[in-house]
């Protein structure tokens, strides 16, 4: 499953202000979606490091009008938000699956929130808002630690009511984690794995990757220059997880596209 990235914010990390008006937005989920994305995320406050919370009205007012026209257009969207409200106003008025890149701990009214919805929810490993995470990426074993804190919040979830088999996990790549937690991350995808749900990464255009593309001089790249590693390593991630969540659409399907062919998975001219 390949997610569209949609930020209709005017600070996210890497396109932010882009999209930022209803058309702007409409127009780039119309374009995902040709090149092949079968969901768009769509999210109205940014998580980016050092980032600051929004007020609730100001996310509504962001999200809704795209989330109600995409889904006049039969487009498949996700709600990206850490609001239970704002998952609830989102699924009325179309989103069919809710992104929570807390997964559960920064509203406690979520978990419940999801299970009455009755949507599929994306619990995402997480430590701590934009504003404090970096302090918090600290880990003896990250695989061990991380793939712990998400079975925690499974069975939290579980607990209040939310489906099993509706939980699609994410590691957080980025999310209170150095570029050596991100990499542990996903050479580990077996581990993953292991807490038995489907798992969604979402790794583009993220600062690590910019680091590992720094010049002589030690600058990382910035985040448009980081489209052709991230396909890159969308391609390796093929066949180990069940979605990638991305900014070019376009770049990650033809990875997997030869990913396919060469293990001889998919069909090929």
């Amino acid at each position: 499953m390949v997610w569209g990235v949609l930020n209709v914010t005017p600070d996210s990390f890497s396109d932010g202000g882009r999209f930022h008006t209803v058309d702007r937005a409409v127009e780039q989920a119309r374009l995902m979606r040709d090149s092949g994305a079968d969901v768009i995320d769509v999210g109205g406050e940014s998580t980016r490091p050092g980032a600051e919370r929004i007020p609730l009205e100001q996310e509504l007012t962001r999200v809704l009008p795209v989330i109600e026209t995409l889904k006049a257009e039969g487009i498949t969207v996700s709600i990206d938000t850490m609001r239970a409200d704002v998952a609830a106003a989102a699924v009325e008025v179309g989103a069919m699956l809710v992104n929570d890149v807390s997964g559960g701990r920064s509203d406690p009214a979520m978990h419940a929130t999801v299970a009455e919805l009755g949507v599929p929810y994306v619990l995402m490993h997480w430590r701590g808002h934009s504003d404090r995470m970096n302090e918090l990426a600290v880990y003896d074993d990250p695989v061990r630690q991380v793939c712990e804190e998400i079975e925690q919040q499974i069975e939290f979830a579980v607990q209040a009511g939310i489906d099993r088999e509706r939980i699609i996990i994410d590691p957080g790549i980025g999310f209170a984690k150095e570029a050596d937690h991100n990499w542990a991350l996903l050479r580990a995808m077996d581990a993953v794995n292991g807490l038995k749900q489907p798992v969604l990464v979402g790794a583009s255009r993220k600062r690590f990757i910019g680091a590992l593309l720094a010049d002589a001089d030690g600058e990382a790249r910035d985040s448009d220059g980081r489209d052709v590693a991230t396909s890159a390593l969308s391609g390796l991630l093929a066949g180990s997880v069940w979605g990638l969540r991305v900014h070019d659409v376009q770049a990650t399907v033809d990875a997997l596209k030869v990913a396919r062919a060469m293990s001889g998975s998919g069909e090929h001219g």
